[in-house]
C-alpha cells in the first residue's frame, strides 16, 4: 500500500495543483460580475485550500511545526481583522495584505539565493539546479527568476506599506524633492545592475544589499505619489505581487504558485491600465508625477446651502434621481441609511440609480463593495460610461462624499491638474445636491467648480446624519 501511495503521490499532487488552477481561473471569472463575485471568492478559496494541502504532501517538506504555527496564527489574525475592519479601512487592509504577499515572495527568493550560496560546491558545473526536490542549487534561469522576484516583491512590500500609511493618514500625501525622478532612476538602475552582478558572484552581503535597495526603491517610488492616484498604485503593486509569486513558483518548481501568481499579475496589470485610463493618465505620469496640489483657474461664486427638508422635497417629487457615492459615504458608514432613503424614493415611484466612477473611493471597486454590503440591488448600480449620458435627463443628482470624480474643471480647465480625467457629468443634471462635511477640497487638493454652480446646493454635515435628516424629511411628506 505504501509503495502504491509513494508511486502515485507525485501524480496526485500535480492533479491537485491542476484542479486548484481551474478553481482559481473559474473564481476569477466569477469575480468579474457583482452577482457572482461572492461565489467566485469561495471557489478561489477552495482552490487555495486544495493547493495548500497538496503542498504538505511534498516529500521534501520539513519544519512542519513552524509552518503549521505560521499558518494557524496568520489564519486567526486574518479572520479577526477581516471581521473587525471597517469598510472605510478596507483599502488600507488590501494594501497591507498585498504588501505581505509581495514580501513573502521576496523572502522566498532571497532564501533560495542564500541556500544556493550554502551549496555552491555541490552543484553541477554551469549551475548555481540539479536537485529539484531540495531546491538548493539554481540554474541560470532560476537564479534570474529568483532575483527578479526579490526585486519586484520587495518593491511591492515597501510600496504597499507606504500606500497603507497614506490611506491611514499616517504619512503626508506627497513627499517630493528636487531631482527625485533622476535619483529614483539611479537607485532603480543600480539595484538592477547589482542583481545582474549576483548571477556572477553570489555573495551573501550583496544579496542583503540588493534586498535593501529594492525595499528603498519601493519607498522612493511611492512617497511622491498623491492620494488621488492610490487606486492605480494599489492595483499596480497587486500586479507586482502576483508576478513575484509566479517567478518564485518557477524557482520552487511549484505549479500552483506559478499559475496563481500569473493570474494575479495579469488581472492586476489589466486593472492598473483600466484605472489609469479612467483618470486619463499614463502609468508613467502616476509613477513619476503626482496629482493634486494647487493649480487651475480661480473659481468665482459662492457655495449655496440647502436644508435637508428642502432637499427631501426636491428628490421626492423628482422623476429621476442619480446618487453618486464617494469616500465620505464610507467614512460615515452611511451606506445602510442611504439604502433606506433609496427605498423610500423607490416606493414613491422615483427612478433611482447609483453612478460609480472607476476610481471613486480609495481602491478599485470600493463603492461597489460598499453598496453591496448595504444590500443595494446590482441592477440599480451603473458604471460611469453607461450612466454619464443620463445626467442631462436627471432631475436631481445627489453627491455623497465624492469630490474629484465629479469636478467639471476636468472637462473645461486646461490649467487644472485633473484636466482630461473622465468625470461623472453631475454638472449636466437639472439640479445637484452635495452632502459634504465642510468647504474644503477633495483628496487631490483641488477646488471643485460644481460646488459653486448655480444649480447646485450644499447639504453640510456628516453623511450619516445628513441622510438621516433626508429620511425624516421624506417621511414627513
Amino acid at each position: 500500500m505504501m509503495e502504491f501511495i509513494q508511486e502515485y503521490l507525485p501524480t496526485l499532487i500535480k492533479a491537485s495543483y491542476f484542479l486548484a488552477a481551474i478553481l482559481f481561473i473559474t473564481g476569477l471569472r466569477r469575480m468579474s460580475a457583482p452577482g457572482t463575485a461572492r461565489g467566485g471568492i469561495v471557489w478561489a478559496g477552495v482552490g487555495m485550500l486544495i493547493a495548500t494541502i497538496a503542498t504538505f504532501l511534498l516529500p521534501d517538506m520539513h519544519n512542519m511545526v513552524l509552518i503549521l504555527a505560521a499558518l494557524v496564527s496568520s489564519t486567526v489574525l486574518a479572520w479577526i481583522s477581516g471581521k473587525k475592519v471597517a469598510m472605510t479601512d478596507m483599502p488600507q487592509m488590501v494594501a497591507l495584505y498585498n504588501g505581505m504577499g509581495g514580501g513573502s515572495a521576496a523572502f522566498i527568493g532571497a532564501m533560495a539565493l542564500f541556500n544556493a550560496v550554502d551549496h555552491l560546491g555541490g552543484c553541477q558545473a554551469g549551475t548555481i539546479i540539479d536537485t529539484p526536490t531540495t531546491h538548493d542549487c539554481l540554474s541560470g534561469v532560476s537564479m534570474i527568476f529568483a532575483i527578479v522576484g526579490v526585486y519586484i516583491g520587495a518593491i511591492s512590500l515597501s510600496g504597499s506599506l507606504v500606500a497603507f500609511g497614506k490611506l491611514q493618514g499616517w504619512i503626508d500625501k506627497r513627499f517630493t524633492f528636487p531631482g527625485q525622478n533622476f535619483f529614483n532612476g539611479l537607485v532603480g538602475v543600480g539595484t538592477l545592475a547589482l542583481g545582474l552582478y549576483l548571477t556572477q558572484d553570489l555573495n551573501p552581503d550583496y544579496i542583503w544589499i540588493f534586498f535593501g535597495l529594492s525595499l528603498l526603491l519601493g519607498l522612493l517610488m511611492t512617497l511622491p505619489i498623491g492620494g488621488a492616484d492610490m487606486p492605480v498604485v494599489i492595483s499596480l503593486y497587486n500586479a507586482f505581487t502576483g508576478l513575484a509569486v509566479s517567478f518564485e513558483g518557477f524557482v520552487l518548481q511549484n505549479e500552483a504558485m506559478i499559475i496563481a501568481g500569473m493570474l494575479v499579475g495579469a488581472a492586476g496589470t489589466m486593472l492598473t491600465q483600466h484605472m489609469a485610463k479612467a483618470m486619463n493618465r499614463s502609468l508613467g505620469s502616476v509613477l513619476f508625477g503626482s496629482m493634486g496640489g494647487s493649480g487651475g483657474s480661480a473659481i468665482d461664486g459662492e457655495m449655496k446651502e440647502i436644508e435637508a427638508q428642502d432637499a427631501a422635497i426636491q428628490m421626492a417629487f423628482a422623476d429621476r434621481v442619480i446618487v453618486i457615492p464617494g469616500y465620505g459615504l464610507a467614512v460615515a458608514q452611511a451606506q445602510h441609511k442611504l439604502w433606506e432613503m433609496t427605498q423610500i424614493l423607490l416606493d414613491r415611484g422615483v427612478d433611482v440609480k447609483f453612478a460609480i466612477h472607476p476610481v471613486a473611493g480609495r481602491m478599485p471597486g470600493h463603492m461597489n463593495v460598499l453598496l453591496a454590503e448595504a444590500g443595494v440591488p446590482y441592477d440599480l448600480i451603473e458604471d460611469m460610461e453607461d450612466i454619464n449620458s443620463q445626467f442631462s435627463q436627471t432631475d436631481v443628482a445627489l453627491v455623497i462624499g465624492a469630490n474629484d470624480v465629479v469636478n467639471p474643471v476636468a472637462k473645461t480647465d486646461p490649467q487644472s491638474p485633473i484636466y482630461g480625467m473622465p468625470v461623472l457629468n453631475v454638472d449636466e443634471a437639472k439640479n445637484s445636491i452635495v452632502i459634504k462635511r465642510g468647504k474644503g477640497t477633495g483628496f487631490a487638493g483641488i477646488q471643485n467648480a460644481l460646488f459653486f454652480a448655480e444649480n447646485n446646493k450644499m447639504l453640510y454635515g456628516d453623511a450619516q446624519d445628513a441622510i438621516a435628516r433626508l429620511i425624516q424629511g421624506l417621511k414627513a411628506l
